[in-house]
């Protein structure tokens, strides 16, 4: 054990009249410690909720999105072409608005999306999505029935349809009559109920073969092919590297792009969430500067002893930063502990319910992240190190003499 380290260890151990030193530091070992442990737990809050919507997202969307004008004539071609390393999976679609109604409810706009059963299931969850009734019955019909649909599980409460109920359907299409222009209407049966989990897909999805999305919407092919990726953050280069390949005429988007602002405000709420955690951790390092300022007037005779015996400012001033760094250490490892076991157990045991007809998430999760941890525990040490600056310089500077003047 070095010289600097053992005074450092036994005024940390105060007794008899240094005891209110000793509690001093006590308190900011146990602040360092709670502030900490509430940033870890807000860092793992933020990061599962920032996941939970990701995997939500882009379980009912695809990652890439290649727009085409005049749309595609030639499918399968451009299904080939478009499958280019990083691409897992490929489909087309037809995309268009409408409006939606049944006999229970004055109905509601929707996003129409024809799609093709099979390929659909490489870019997005769509079976997995399927709560009732089934995917496969989107094309099994029978000749004599009307065409299928598939309803997000909000927008089917809200027109209060369920499997095997018939919906009405009404197309920005117009038909030319004798007397005016009139909405194209077309009849569906309601063969699936889809939950995604994410509102803005459950609450105005409908889907359909891509033939029957052609008829209705006016096309003469599909509007748009969808690509999923083997690496979801990929989604930028892949992005780039199409817009440089397949020249003018095309239009690409990736699901990054699109929930952008979604992200940022996610990311800025974390930032802002740390930030003010991050203030108690300030509040710990301001105790430890007073508690050795405290310390360095308590022992001044100490110090001036020491001097006199020999010791360089250089070791005094090491016995006071030893002194601080050893209160953060152990406030920080204390933190971190609680603090990933707190986020493990809230997780796994999902203490926080929420109300799954107010949020989307049943519960509040929570993500660990080891960078998030690492950084926390590095800015808390630095913090306490800092602080302890200060009072060492102080310590240093000390003069024997006039400490030991009036003794």
């Amino acid at each position: 054990m070095s010289f600097s380290w053992f005074i450092a260890r036994r005024y940390l151990t105060a007794r008899r009249r240094q005891a209110f030193i000793s509690v001093i530091s006590a308190v900011s070992i146990l602040g360092v410690g709670v502030g900490v442990m509430a940033l870890i737990i807000a860092l793992a809050l933020m990061t599962g909720v920032q996941g939970e919507l990701r995997d939500r997202i882009v379980g009912s969307t695809a990652h890439v999105y290649v727009y085409k004008d005049g749309g595609f004539t030639d499918v399968p071609g451009a299904l080939a072409r478009l499958r280019i390393p990083g691409v897992e999976g490929a489909a087309p679609a037809v995309v268009g608005q409408a409006f939606l109604t049944s006999s229970r409810s004055d109905g509601a706009p929707i996003r129409l999306k024809g799609i093709d059963p099979v390929l659909e299931q490489a870019v997005t969850d769509v079976r997995g999505a399927v709560v009732l009734g089934s995917l496969d019955a989107l094309t099994a019909r029978g000749p004599e029935e009307r065409d299928g649909m598939l309803l997000g599980i909000d927008l089917a409460q809200s027109l209060g349809v369920t499997v095997g109920d018939s919906v009405m359907l009404l197309s920005p299409r117009g038909v030319i009559t004798p007397g005016r222009m009139m909405p194209m209407v077309r009849y569906y049966a309601v063969v699936g109920i889809l939950k995604f989990g994410y509102y803005d897909t459950d609450a105005s999805a409908a889907f359909v073969t891509l033939a029957s999305a052609e008829r209705v919407l006016g096309t003469d092919g599909p509007s748009l092919i969808q690509l999923r990726l083997a690496d979801m953050d990929d989604a930028p280069r892949v992005r780039q590297v199409l817009e440089t390949s397949l020249g003018t005429g095309y239009q690409i988007q990736d699901w990054i792009e699109l929930n952008g602002p979604l992200y940022s405000a996610l990311w800025l709420e974390k930032v802002s969430i740390s930030l003010a955690i991050g203030l108690i951790v300030m509040v710990a390092a301001l105790n430890i500067v007073a508690s050795l300022v405290l310390l360095v007037m308590e022992k001044s005779r100490d110090i001036a002893i020491l001097r006199t015996m020999g010791a360089p400012a250089r070791t005094i001033r090491l016995i006071f930063v030893l002194q601080g760094l050893a209160i953060g250490l152990m406030g920080t490892a204390g933190g971190t502990t609680l603090g990933v076991i707190v986020s493990v157990l809230a997780d796994r045991r999902q203490w926080i319910r929420l109300p799954s007809d107010v949020y989307q998430l049943t519960y509040l999760p929570f993500k660990l992240e080891v960078p998030d941890v690492v950084t926390v525990v590095v800015a808390a040490v630095l913090v306490c190190l800092v602080a302890t600056i200060y009072p060492a310089r102080q310590a240093g500077r000390l003069d024997p003499a006039e400490a030991l003047r009036h003794q």
